[in-house]
């Protein structure tokens, strides 16, 4: 493990880096890049569709079995690392966070997508079988389009893209909670967006509750129906998520990440993550 965590943004690996967006087959990207294989974070959206391969790929310290048709998502400050088991290929895409803002008057409209959430099971979809060569069309032609250089290809390669995450987003559709009101599925994602952004400063669901308008005890219903889990839990995660990022980089002393995070002192901090995880933050460090 290195001292210095990487984090790499597009321009680090990107043949385009005016246009923000890599696109390749992922055998040829794979050979050139194989220090990904490490853990490492983007600055970037990631997407990559496995068409063969097998072994295990880890988000946000989650490790799932690497499957052919097989498309994951990735947001800006995950944790990502593979590993694989002999000749993998498929598609990647990498694209930067501004790089649909100028195409789109929505400049939010990637947070319609659940996969686009920063939550890891959301973001692991196993497409089935009927839809695989439509995917593969989609992807193909993204490729192609890249090849080119012809007038508003880049638009082209945005509408392409966009008809991929409008087909998988579908697939989702069904397990939706029937009974629960677009209201409250909307409170959620708000929530969650919040909890993403305040994490170190708020600690308690009566904080986000008054940010959102509603009470707690509304605020906890709606995690517990939709999530099964309680408002204070969804805080608690985000927090320790956080927290196992930041031990991945060893130049950050504990009482560092305690301060970047908002404990009132190292010891506490190590408490709280010894009660959730099961470990010191010394002993997860060893862990990776």
């Amino acid at each position: 493990m290195k001292e210095q965590f990487p984090v790499y943004d597009i321009c680090t690996i990107s043949d385009f880096k005016q246009e923000d967006i890599l696109i390749s087959r992922f055998a040829p990207y794979l050979q050139s890049h194989k220090n990904l294989a490490l853990p490492h974070k983007h600055t970037f959206y990631h997407m990559v569709l496995f068409t063969e391969g097998a072994g295990t790929h880890a988000v946000d310290f989650t490790s799932f079995a690497v499957k052919p048709y097989q498309i994951y998502f990735m947001v800006p400050g995950q944790v990502h690392s593979w590993a694989f088991e002999g000749a993998v290929d498929g598609y990647i895409i990498n694209f930067s966070v501004p790089f649909f803002q100028s195409f789109l008057l929505k400049q939010d409209y990637l947070d319609n997508f659940q996969f686009f959430d920063g939550t890891t099971n959301h973001a692991i979809i196993n497409i089935p079988t009927e839809l695989h060569r439509q995917i593969i069309y989609l992807f193909e032609a993204i490729l192609h389009e890249s090849e080119l250089n012809l007038k508003l290809g880049l638009d082209m390669v945005k509408a392409l893209m966009l008809q991929i995450f409008i087909l998988i987003a579908r697939l989702n559709t069904a397990d939706a909670p029937k009974s629960t009101a677009n209201y409250n599925y909307t409170l959620l994602r708000n929530f969650q967006k919040l909890t993403n952004q305040r994490f170190a400063d708020l600690k308690l669901p009566k904080d986000y509750a008054e940010l959102l308008y509603i009470t707690p005890n509304h605020l906890n219903a709606i995690c517990k129906d939709i999530l099964g889990t309680s408002a204070g839990e969804v805080i608690r995660n985000r927090v320790i998520l956080e927290a196992k990022r930041l031990l991945i980089t060893l130049n950050l002393s504990v009482t560092q990440i305690a301060y970047n995070l908002n404990f009132t002192d190292s010891s506490y901090f190590t408490k709280f993550f010894k009660k959730y995880t099961g470990l010191t933050p010394e002993d997860f460090r060893k862990t990776l």
